[in-house]
């Protein structure tokens, strides 16, 4: 897959396609969306919201959440605000999340059947990969657990907007979650 990912870049590239793309790393809608790495998002979630490239800072993960005030999405997110002038943020849950009920119990048994020793599992269990590993159970509630992260995060400035929503991973229809 990747060498045939590399041959149609080379085709791209020859081609000049990616003038359509042209713009700088300043997102022109001041806009940073914290959303989930699901493949059903790739290109429906900006064209449901009207984004075009260069719009805005997308930042994916696996369930679009901030496990932790030092997780690597609050750490883009202060880059975004501070080095790129982003001013708001929208938190972007989708209906049927795989996050939506992810557990290191479902994942240790997929770990030792792919090879991963058991001692390793140990050591990591004594370095939380339970909670680490922990989706979560109902998506509004984890939409409200984000937004707060990031509004009370102590290195986001006041003055910043955040609000949560979850899209139809269907249609795409955006829903905004009340706090």
């Amino acid at each position: 897959m990747i060498d045939s990912i590399l041959k149609f870049n080379e085709r791209f590239v020859a081609s000049k396609g990616y003038e359509a793309f042209a713009t700088d790393k300043y997102p022109s809608k001041k806009l940073a969306v914290l959303t989930c790495m699901d493949t059903r998002l790739t290109v429906l979630l900006q064209e449901a919201m009207g984004l075009r490239n260069g719009d805005a800072k997308i930042i994916k993960n696996a369930g679009g959440i901030i496990p932790s005030d030092t997780d690597s999405s609050i750490r883009s997110l202060l880059v975004a605000i501070y080095e790129l002038g982003v001013t708001e943020v929208m938190v972007v849950h989708h209906s049927s999340c795989g996050a939506c009920h992810m557990s290191y119990a479902h994942f240790k048994p997929l770990m030792l059947e792919k090879g991963i020793p058991e001692s390793v599992l140990s050591e990591w269990e004594g370095r939380g990969v339970a909670a680490w590993l922990e989706g979560f159970h109902d998506t509004e509630g984890s939409v409200r657990k984000t937004v707060a992260a990031v509004v009370n995060h102590p290195l986001v400035p006041s003055g910043i907007t955040v609000r949560g929503f979850i899209m139809d991973s269907e249609t795409g229809r955006l829903a905004e979650v009340k706090l």
